[in-house]
Formats: structure tokens, sequence, C-alpha cells
């Protein structure tokens, strides 16, 4: 895409096809102008600026000014959360039924110490501890696992909070944080984000998520109770017990109780971590396994899957305390490694997935979460995802839903043009449409 140090002015016109976009979500916002500082907005967002603020997006967009779109972000009357249900209740009509939600979490590094959110913490994005604020997000998309260009979209981000800012009252009160947001790990957000996404009706049935999510076992417990198919990553120390072992402890009676106190709880089967599981694995059980087209070929490594019990607790040790050891559904522990000569590392995967569920499916449900990473890459390219410079909670939370609807809007006038109904796109050359340049 082309740069320019002295952007040309969009029309003060609305582009009629994203006017007919945003005329469902009119009713939203009681005022005129803050109707069209939402399309100024938008459009700035889908402009081809090198860096999306109120300052840049009011020297590039004719027909508003930079205390407007201010004021759109901080203190006009509209709800960004019944924006985003709104738009996600529009695209459920067009989504097919049995899809995936894919949770994940993003960063943008951020200077300072004031903006809502940020503190020195680890970002996979940034594969590092930095001076950052974190999104958890989730994304829907169609089960079309073997396809390079699936349906997918967003359904809702949502700022983590770290502890020290959850705790610091003061803080809170500079960035606008609601007064009665407790402080949540990720794990548990994105749980809120399974419930949203299931109270707004997005067709999904499984849920994927990489391993600092999979490796929280009251995350799993969380997709369990809320009866939901899981294929999430999780570390080599993963917990585990064998189906035949748990079967067996259960049957045990219990200890004869002594009279004193509580009586003895039975302990439970041994626990294995998912590494010495995947080491135990004869050599004649690996299977090679391709599971899509990449863009240097075709993608494929050596699975194995067997089933297992997710765990904590160790029965095993000196004293062990039996009544916080937990022994979950029988699952599939699944375990990737490099094709024989080929250098890379092991992964491990847990899923509750039926136990008639093959390998090939196994293995193509753990490799569909690229398509969040996707979103990320475009909507930040693109739609000015980590652009936003405002201090509070309102702001930042409107600048995402505005950028989750400038790129739901790119994917559906991209499907239009060119009658592909897929949403797997990169949308640079629709920008182009909205001052005329490439």
């Amino acid at each position: 895409m082309a740069t320019h140090s002295i952007p040309i002015k969009a029309a003060p016109i609305a582009l009629p096809e994203l006017e007919a976009f945003l005329d469902p979500y009119a009713d939203l916002f009681e005022r005129e102008p803050t109707r069209r500082s939402v399309e100024r907005y938008v459009t700035g967002l889908l402009s081809d600026l090198d860096h999306k603020t109120c300052d840049t997006i009011a020297q590039a967009v004719a027909g508003t000014s930079t205390q407007r779109l201010h004021h759109l972000l901080a203190d006009a009357d509209w709800d960004s959360g019944a924006m985003d249900e709104r738009r996600v209740r529009r695209l459920v009509r067009d989504s097919p039924a049995g899809g995936i939600l894919i949770l994940d979490d993003t960063g943008q590094s951020k200077d300072g110490q004031c903006s809502v959110g940020v503190a020195r913490q680890y970002s996979g994005t940034l594969g590092k501890v930095a001076n950052c604020q974190v999104f958890v997000t989730a994304e829907y998309m169609a089960d079309e696992l073997y396809s390079s260009t699936p349906l997918h979209w967003p359904v809702a981000a949502r700022l983590y909070l770290p502890e020290a800012w959850a705790n610091d009252m003061e803080r809170r009160r500079k960035a606008n944080v609601p007064e009665d947001l407790p402080f949540q790990k990720k794990p548990e957000i994105a749980l809120d984000l399974v419930k949203r996404a299931r109270a707004w009706g997005v067709p999904f049935r499984f849920a994927l998520a990489d391993a600092g999510y999979g490796d929280n076992p009251n995350f799993l417990a969380g997709l369990e109770e809320q009866q939901v198919l899981y294929v999430c990553g999780v570390e080599s120390t993963f917990g585990l017990r064998l189906p035949k072992e748990v079967q067996e402890a259960q049957a045990m009676p219990p200890p004869e109780y002594q009279g004193n106190g509580r009586p003895r709880l039975a302990r439970p089967a041994p626990l294995y971590t998912a590494k010495v599981v995947g080491d135990a694995i004869p050599e004649e059980v690996w299977q090679t396994v391709a599971w899509r087209e990449g863009s240097k070929g075709t993608l494929r490594k050596q699975f194995a899957a067997v089933r297992m019990h997710r765990g904590t607790g160790n029965p095993a040790l000196q004293r062990p305390n039996v009544s916080r050891m937990t022994t979950g559904p029988e699952g599939w522990l699944l375990i990737e490694r490099p094709l024989p000569g080929e250098k890379g590392d092991w992964k491990w995967y847990f899923a509750n997935l039926p136990a008639d569920t093959t390998l090939e499916r196994l293995v193509a449900l753990a490799h569909a979460r690229w398509v969040i990473e996707q979103f990320y890459r475009e909507a930040k390219g693109v739609c000015g995802l980590d652009n936003y410079q405002g201090r509070s909670w309102q702001g930042l939370h409107r600048h995402l839903a505005l950028v989750m609807l400038s790129y739901s809007f790119l994917m559906q006038r991209r499907a239009k043009v060119s009658g592909n109904p897929d949403g797997a796109f990169s949308p640079l050359w629709v920008c182009r449409d909205l001052t005329g340049r490439a």
C-alpha cells in the first residue's frame, strides 16, 4: 500500500457503501453529530494512513476535527458493547452453525504509565516483557479447517487490567475504569467472552486457545461447565492420569476411618506429565498428518494421540494434599513432533472431544488458531487496532469496537465485490475506494 507524508483529504461525503453498512447502527447514537463522527472515524481507520489517531484522521478526512473525534471516543453518549452486539448479530446471519471460537490475546507497545492497563508485562505479540497494553479477544471461524480462506470475524475484545492497576483506586479513577470491574486473569476474561459469544448467538461448537489458556485448569473446567468442546495447547508439564488407573482408583474402598477428624479421602490415580506420556509412545504409533496448504507448501508434522484424563496434584508426593487434587473428564492428549530428519519443537494439546474423533480432525482443529493471528495482523496494519493514544477505559474500548466494525465492513465489502463469501482476506486493496488511492 502506498504511503504519503501529506495525505490527500478523503471526501466530505461518505462512501455510499460505507454509509449503507453503517445505517443499521444509527439508532445506537441519539445525536446526528455523533453518527457523523462515527462515519468519519471509520473512514479514517480505512484510509491510507501510516498511523491512525484522532489527529491524523482529522488531517486526512474532511468534515471533522480532532476535537470532534476525541469527543466521540471520550464523551459522546453511546455504548461500545451495544455496537459489538449489533455487529455480531448481523454477522451471525451469514455464518454457518457448528463453527469455532478462537481465544487469544495481543499486545501493543505503550509509553508512559497513565494509559489504562499499561504496565511492564509479557506480551506474546512482542515476545518479551515490555511496557504495553494487552487485549483478550474472541474470533469466530467457520468450520472450514482445510481451507486457506475460511470465513472468520472478530466477536469481541477486552483489555486485560493488571492486578497493580486493578488494586490502585486512584489510577482507576483517572482512567475511568468501571468501579465494579474486578481483577481478572486472562483465562477468566476469555471465559467471559465465551459467555458473551453464546449470549449474542455466535454459532460455535468448538473453542481453541494456546497454552497460555489451556494450561490453566480453571479455564478448561469453565469451558466444560459451559459444555464447550475444546482443543487447547498445553505445556510439557501438563498433568494427566491414565483412564484405566483412574477407574482402578475410583474402585478402591476409601481409607478406614480412624475416628479422629474428617474421614481420609481416597488417593487419585498417579499423575503424569504430557512430556512423559509423549516420550513413552512407541514409534509405530506416530503418524504423519497434513492439515492444510501453507504459503510454502503443504503443512505436515508427526502426531500421536492418547486418551487421558486431565488432572492436578501428584499423589506420589510424601505428604499429598488429596483434597486439592482434581481429575477432569477423559479427553485426548495430542502430541506433535517434527518429521524425521527435520528440526523443531514438540507441542502438546489437550482436547475434550469424543473418543471416536479422528487424528486428522484433532490435528486440523489444533492448527486452526492461525486465523486470529491474521486478524491481529490485518487489523493493526489496515484498521489501526494498535494506534489508540487516549488514556481512558471507555475511549479504548470504543476504539476497539470501531476497529472491529471497520474490519467487518472490509470483510463484507470484499465478499460482495469478489462474489466469494469466504472471509479470510487481505483487505488492503479495498481501502483505495475511500480516497481513490492505491
